[in-house]
């Protein structure tokens, strides 16, 4: 009976009848669906999708929630770094932390760098700020109205955090950063969103706080979009380095010269001197915002290990790598101002992502609430810190073409 439903749901694809997005309502079941969508795919493609259907996700539980028109899923390998010593508020101890990777080598260079910070005593880390932001984008007649309104929005502050507060159980306005330009208005919103990201609840948070003010500013205003671009999400920009959005994080560690040598192979002077010519000079020189060697591929691989939103790479890879010399040792931090990250909702729910979210213990909400977000943004920062330290005393000694030659590339059969 199955095949022969199936059969007539692909033969009313191929015709038109019913389109891709109707498959759930029609069957009554997401995982029918995707496997019909993979049927019909394979026939009119003549592609094999056989890989592409070996997974363990129930599309029940994902389907509305993590994805849409689902056909499968895609595998990326997992590796591990570890014992990594982190001396956070929040992340005490020592943790294997996650990497999904493609890239040959990445998982073996954080690893050195992780041995040589743990032998130093550990990475010191804390998170400086903790908000997600929201920029609603406001029009006003002129730059008159513009100033009324910024100053309208102060006077009644407590009734857009009551307005806000009225659409989430779990996010609290706690701030904004007014930004006038012409008769242009952008209300930068702070929220506190416990362990979640919390995009989504700044936003349905935000258009609550827009419909207060349209409905009782006593002026002219209108909001043109809930989200004006100074938040800002999934792109580069520099008021977040500024400003910070998410957890703005500092991870530091002192390497002692011994460390450096014997681990790293390198000395703290040549570590130290790369820094200051490639991250510092270079990234100026090349009109980078990011000041750091790979920070994002460690970023990445974690993100896509425990089940981050992959598009806030971008941002959450703003970072900038210090180094000084102290006396015959080293001394290097990562500072992060944008790091996004999460223990619930989005793919932390996946199947995958929460085991790896719970080899670092930090699946789900925290309690109280919020802590397991900050203990995974300490765990974060340690890990940048160490891939940091290690490239760039791979790249002091001169061994970085030859760990790729001996990790990151395909061997000739």
């Amino acid at each position: 009976m199955l095949v022969m439903e199936l059969e007539e749901v692909l033969r009313k694809l191929e015709s038109g009848e019913i389109s891709f997005s109707r498959l759930e309502k029609v069957l009554g079941n997401a995982n029918l669906a995707a496997l019909a969508r993979r049927l019909y795919l394979e026939r009119k493609t003549g592609v094999s999708l056989s890989s592409i259907a070996s997974t363990i996700i129930d599309f029940e539980d994902v389907y509305g929630h993590n994805i849409e028109n689902p056909i499968g899923a895609v595998q990326i390998p997992l590796g591990v770094v570890g014992p990594l010593r982190v001396n956070g508020e929040y992340a005490r101890g020592e943790y294997y932390v996650p990497l999904a990777t493609s890239e040959g080598a990445l998982v073996a260079s954080v690893n050195r760098g992780v041995k040589a910070v743990t032998l130093s005593g550990g990475a010191t880390v804390r998170v400086y700020k903790d908000y997600m932001a929201r920029a609603p984008l406001l029009r006003t007649p002129g730059v008159e109205e513009a100033l009324r309104l910024v100053g309208w929005v102060r006077e009644n502050w407590d009734r857009l955090v009551e307005a806000a507060g009225r659409t989430t159980r779990h996010g609290r306005l706690v701030d904004f950063y007014p930004y006038i330009i012409g008769n242009m208005v952008w209300l930068r919103l702070h929220y506190k969103t416990g362990d979640a990201m919390g995009m989504n609840m700044a936003t349905i948070a935000s258009e609550s706080v827009c419909k207060l003010i349209e409905a009782e500013y006593p002026g002219s205003v209108e909001c043109v979009s809930l989200s004006g671009n100074m938040c800002s999400d999934k792109k580069p920009a520099q008021i977040n380095k500024l400003l910070g959005r998410g957890k703005y994080v500092v991870a530091e560690a002192l390497i002692p010269g011994r460390v450096a040598s014997e681990v790293l192979k390198a000395s703290s002077e040549s570590i130290h001197y790369l820094n200051t010519a490639k991250n510092l000079l270079g990234s100026a020189a090349a009109g980078s915002p990011s000041y750091n060697a790979h920070a994002a591929n460690i970023v990445a691989a974690i993100f896509l290990a425990t089940g981050q939103d992959a598009a806030q790479i971008v941002e959450s890879s703003l970072t900038y790598t210090w180094t000084e010399l102290r006396g015959g040792d080293l001394y290097i931090s990562v500072t992060m101002p944008s790091l996004e990250v999460a223990t619930v909702g989005g793919g932390t729910r996946l199947p995958t992502q929460r085991e790896a979210l719970s080899l670092l213990g930090v699946a789900g909400g925290g309690d109280p609430p919020g802590t397991n977000a900050l203990k995974l943004a300490e765990i974060v920062g340690a890990t940048v810190l160490a891939g940091e330290l290690n490239l760039l005393a791979a790249q002091a000694a001169g061994h970085l073409a030859s760990a790729h030659r001996k990790y990151g590339r395909g061997q000739e059969r």
